[in-house]
């Protein structure tokens, strides 16, 4: 039986069970729902509860486990020659078992006999239904293969058995637990608390996890690399090695990678910053309601943009278009028509990512803007300000706290952003002011250093994660400091 089928017929089980519960406590009541302690939903669900979570949990445990013992078993009937090869060798020979049982399962009885009796090309056969092996296929590997297929079969069709008999055992016993004062809302809500710990932990231990493989890995790096090299170095210079090689060749300066994230998120600050929060205000104080509710979904549109077609559009028409401007410039004031923008630069990257965290900017602020108090904006209309001066003078300082955490999301979303950077800023690695000239960021050597057939052997692939932890120190600051302004600013006003 299928997982997915058995996933249906749990559920199956579970709402039968639900209408079972329910029933039972309208018979146990005799018709008086106010002599139960809980109502007929709580006690429904509670035998559903216990008709699917343990059953569930059951699969799931079984489906990770019965693999593994699959795999072991199946590994240690190979042949003793085979094992004697080493660890790799006996991977790999269990890789082509699976391949050739996966290949046994398309065929039919007859072309299953042929290969028995050695009549036919092993690989040949399963390569016509779809199946390559990487050799010619070896002799055991077809009573391996017969073992794996014949023990997953046993695995599949026991799990059935034993997961539908906990499901139906479970809702028998809950069933049984009916009565009128049984408390089955208190059953209920506490497995519900216990469902949200656990999601809240899942997501927890998933943050902690990512940072602690990156810093396993980045501890690798700095015991081939100083330190004090890679976070003050001026030179990005990191030379391949070969893979396995081990080589420390190469200058892995941070410093060119930072400035370059730094700048670019920061001229693309400048344009955003601006357009995003006059359209905030636009919206929040002066759009009527018919207007503001066309225009603000519009203008959320381009958050759904992805990426890579911001990355186009610089590299296509903005980066063109500002390189195509400045040689009309330069030629109208000096007569060369030599461009002095390049089409690949950090104002480039700038513009493009600016237009990108627009609409971030302006719902954002927008958000802020609303929750200010409608007795600030009547008192200053009252005493007798205009509608700019209430906005300068009396809306924007009670909304700034917010409006500055906002921002600094916004920000830690631009110092993250990668295709853009690759299409419209280049690649190079270099320390200048010049917003005409090409730069690159720590993601995108990122993207460089972990492009390819690389081994996690050497620096030149070690200091991605190097990097990697270095810029998830600098959002994580980011965000940290946004939510504590925003967390004061509603403190205020809540």
């Amino acid at each position: 039986m299928s997982t997915s089928l058995l996933l249906l017929i749990i559920a199956l089980i579970g709402f039968i069970a639900f209408l079972a519960g329910r029933a039972r406590s309208f018979a146990r009541s005799g018709g008086k729902l106010a002599s139960l302690h809980s109502l007929p939903g709580y006690h429904g669900s509670y035998v559903a509860i216990w008709a699917m979570l343990p059953a569930l949990l059951l699969l799931a445990v079984w489906l990770i486990a019965a693999p593994i013992y699959v795999d072991y078993t199946v590994r240690s009937s190979l042949p003793e020659p085979v094992q004697n090869q080493g660890a790799a060798t006996v991977q790999l020979a269990l890789g082509q078992v699976k391949s050739v049982a996966a290949g046994f399962e398309r065929l039919s009885a007859d072309e299953l006999a042929a290969i028995e009796n050695g009549s036919t090309n092993m690989r040949e056969v399963l390569a016509s239904k779809g199946v390559a092996l990487a050799g010619e296929g070896e002799p055991y590997m077809v009573q391996s293969a017969q073992q794996f297929n014949a023990m997953r079969q046993y695995s599949r069709w026991l799990m059935s058995a034993v997961v539908l008999l906990v499901s139906v055992a479970g809702g028998l016993y809950a069933i049984r637990n009916i009565d009128v004062r049984f408390r089955a809302r208190n059953r209920v809500e506490r497995v519900m608390l216990g469902s949200l710990i656990v999601a809240s932990s899942i997501a927890i231990l998933t943050t902690v996890g990512i940072v602690a493989s990156m810093l396993s890995e980045a501890g690798r790096f700095f015991t081939m690399v100083s330190p004090f090299e890679f976070f003050f170095g001026t030179v990005w210079d990191p030379r391949f090695a070969a893979a396995g090689s081990g080589g420390a060749s190469g200058q892995f300066g941070l410093l060119p990678l930072l400035a370059g994230t730094l700048y670019i998120a920061f001229v693309a600050m400048l344009f955003a910053v601006p357009i995003g929060l006059f359209a905030a205000i636009y919206m929040a104080e002066y759009a009527s309601p018919r207007l503001r509710s066309t225009a603000k979904p519009l203008l959320e549109v381009l958050a759904g943009i992805p990426t890579i077609v911001y990355g186009f559009f610089a590299l296509v028409t903005v980066g063109p278009f500002l390189r195509d401007i400045s040689a009309q410039l330069n030629g109208l004031v000096t007569g060369n028509y030599q461009n002095f923008i390049q089409a690949q630069s950090v104002i480039t990257a700038g513009i493009v990512m600016g237009i990108m965290l627009i609409p971030f900017v302006s719902s954002l602020s927008d958000d802020i803007i609303t929750q200010v108090p409608r007795a600030l904006r009547d008192g200053s209309l009252g005493l007798g300000a205009t509608r700019s001066e209430t906005v300068k003078k009396v809306i924007l300082p009670a909304a700034l706290p917010g409006i500055v955490g906002a921002l600094l999301l916004t920000a830690s979303r631009a110092v993250g952003e990668t295709m853009i950077v690759v299409l419209a800023a280049g690649v190079a690695a270099r320390m200048q002011l010049n917003p005409l000239e090409p730069m690159t960021t720590v993601t995108v050597k990122i993207v460089n250093q972990l492009t390819g057939d690389l081994e996690f052997t050497s620096p030149q692939t070690l200091v991605a994660f190097a990097l990697g932890i270095t810029l998830f120190v600098i959002t994580l600051g980011l965000n940290i400091y946004a939510l504590y302004i925003v967390r004061k600013y509603r403190e205020q006003y809540e």
